[in-house]
C-alpha cells in the first residue's frame, strides 16, 4: 500500500509541476500582444477496486492527471499605439494571415506593418488577408476569397471619373416668381481634372422651378471663355407639403446628363444626378424657408499619392489622396470558430485550424457574430497577475502536500522494513 501511495503522490507532483509551468508561461507573456492566458484542469485517475464487506463499491484512487490545458479567449485591454497599421479586435474573432510557404493561420495580434512592396504583414512576414475588390461606388465588396492586402504608400493612384453626384437643396416656396438660386458641385473627368457644375434654379410659378445645369465654357471643346456652357435643362415641381412632385414633367426620378468633350482631352461621360435615393427620399424640397444647399456629394477623385491610411471599426482601410480626398483600399478579413479553444497554438501569436475548432467562418468585421476593430491600437495580453500569483500559491502548496505524502509513505516503508530487525 505504501508503494501505491508513492505513485499517487508522484502523479500529484507532476500535475502541480505542469500547473506551475502554465502559470510561468502566462506570466512570461504578460506583455505579449494579443496573448491569451491558459488554465489547467485536473482529473482523478481511475480508481482501484479493493475487497470489502460494503454493499457499495470499495475503491481507492490512483492519483491525478492533467485533463486539459485550455486558452482563455476573454478580451484583453486595448492600448493606443498611434501606428496606423496597428489594429485591435474588440470582441470575437481572429485576423486571417497567410504563410509565405502556403497555408492559413489566425491571430489576435494586430501589430501589422507594410513591407517593401506595400503588403500588409505580421512581424514574421505572414500576409494579412482581406477583401480588395471595389465596386462602382467606391465601396469594398466583402465577398469571395480574401487575398493579400497591398497598400503601396506614395504610389500615384489613377483618378476616378465622377459618375454620380447629389446636392441636398431646399428651394424657397415663398420666393417671388423670377427668383434664382444656384447650387454648385465639383466633379472630376476621366483624367482627374476638376470641373464645377452649377445648377441654376429659376422660380417660374408657385411650386415650380426651372433648372439650367452649366459648366465653364473655357473647359469645353467649342465653348467660349467667360460664357457658361449648358449641359442640361429641365423643370421640377413640388407638392403642397413641399415634397418633390415631378422632375422634367414626369414622376420624381434621377436625371442622366452627358457631358461634352473637355478641353483637356478627357472623353465625355454620363453623370447621374441623384435626386431620389433607394428609400424614395428626394434630395430636393420646396419648403417656405430660404433657398440653401445643406449637403453635396460626388464619387469622383483626382489623381494623387496614397498617404495617411486609417482603419475604421469595420476593418476598412482608407487612404487620403491629395487635398483631403479619401478612398477605400481594402477591408480586413476576420474569422470565428464554433470552438476557439480547439485551435492549435502555433506560437508567435498564431493559431492553426483543427477539427476540434470547427470550420473557419470568414467575413467582415462587425458581421456574423464577429467583433469590430480599433485602428492605431493593439490588444494586450489578458493575463491577470493577481490571479496567476494566487494560482502559483495553490500550485506550490499542492506540490508541497504531495511531496509530503511521498516522504510520509517512505517513512512508513522504512518502519515496516525495521520490524524484522
Amino acid at each position: 500500500m505504501a508503494v501505491g501511495s508513492f505513485s499517487a503522490g508522484l502523479s500529484g507532483l507532476n500535475a502541480n509541476s505542469t500547473f506551475l509551468r502554465v502559470i510561468g508561461n502566462n506570466l512570461a507573456n504578460l506583455n505579449t500582444v494579443g496573448f491569451k492566458a491558459s488554465h489547467v484542469s485536473f482529473a482523478n485517475l481511475v480508481n482501484q477496486n479493493i475487497s470489502g464487506p460494503s454493499a457499495n463499491p470499495t475503491q481507492i484512487g490512483l492519483g491525478v492527471a492533467t485533463e486539459s490545458i485550455a486558452k482563455n479567449f476573454s478580451q484583453g485591454a486595448i492600448e493606443n499605439t498611434q501606428t496606423p497599421t496597428n489594429v485591435a479586435i474588440q470582441g470575437n474573432g481572429f485576423f486571417v494571415v497567410a504563410s509565405p510557404n502556403g497555408g492559413t493561420a489566425f491571430t489576435r495580434a494586430g501589430n501589422f506593418s507594410l513591407d517593401k512592396d506595400g503588403t500588409l504583414v505580421t512581424p514574421e512576414g505572414y500576409k494579412v488577408q482581406g477583401y480588395t475588390q471595389v465596386d462602382a461606388q467606391g465601396n469594398i465588396t466583402a465577398t469571395g476569397q480574401p487575398t493579400d492586402i497591398i497598400v503601396p504608400p506614395g504610389v500615384l493612384r489613377a483618378p476616378a471619373a465622377t459618375t454620380s453626384f447629389q446636392t441636398t437643396t431646399n428651394l424657397d416656396a415663398s420666393a417671388a416668381a423670377g427668383a434664382t438660386f444656384t447650387a454648385s458641385v465639383q466633379i472630376y473627368d476621366s483624367l482627374g481634372t476638376p470641373h464645377t457644375v452649377s445648377i441654376n434654379y429659376t422660380k417660374t410659378a408657385a411650386g415650380a422651378w426651372g433648372y439650367d445645369m452649366t459648366v465653364p465654357g473655357a473647359e469645353i471643346t467649342g465653348g467660349t471663355a467667360g460664357t457658361p456652357f449648358s449641359i442640361g435643362t429641365g423643370t421640377v415641381t413640388f407638392n403642397p407639403d413641399g415634397t418633390l412632385n415631378t422632375v422634367n414633367g414626369a414622376a420624381a426620378a434621377d436625371v442622366a446628363i452627358t457631358t461634352p468633350t473637355w478641353t483637356d482631352g478627357a472623353a465625355p461621360s454620363t453623370l447621374n444626378w441623384d435626386i431620389v435615393n433607394a428609400s424614395n427620399a428626394a434630395s430636393l424640397t420646396g419648403f417656405s424657408s430660404p433657398s440653401a444647399t445643406s449637403s453635396i456629394s460626388q464619387n469622383g477623385s483626382e489623381a494623387g499619392q496614397l498617404n495617411n491610411i486609417s482603419i475604421d471599426p469595420n476593418g476598412i482601410i482608407t487612404a487620403t489622396i491629395g487635398a483631403g480626398q479619401t478612398v477605400a483600399l481594402a477591408q480586413l478579413a476576420m474569422a470565428t470558430f464554433n470552438n476557439s479553444e480547439g485551435l492549435f497554438d502555433q506560437g508567435s501569436n498564431r493559431f492553426g485550424q483543427t477539427q476540434a475548432a470547427g470550420v473557419a467562418n470568414i467575413g467582415a468585421a462587425g458581421t456574423g457574430g464577429r467583433g469590430t476593430v480599433i485602428g492605431s491600437a493593439l490588444e494586450q495580453s489578458n493575463v491577470d497577475i493577481a490571479q496567476e500569483f494566487t494560482n502559483m500559491i495553490i500550485a506550490q502548496r499542492g506540490y508541497q502536500a504531495n511531496a509530503k505524502s511521498i516522504t510520509t509513505s517512505d517513512q512508513l516503508l522504512v518502519d515496516t522494513l525495521n520490524i524484522k530487525q
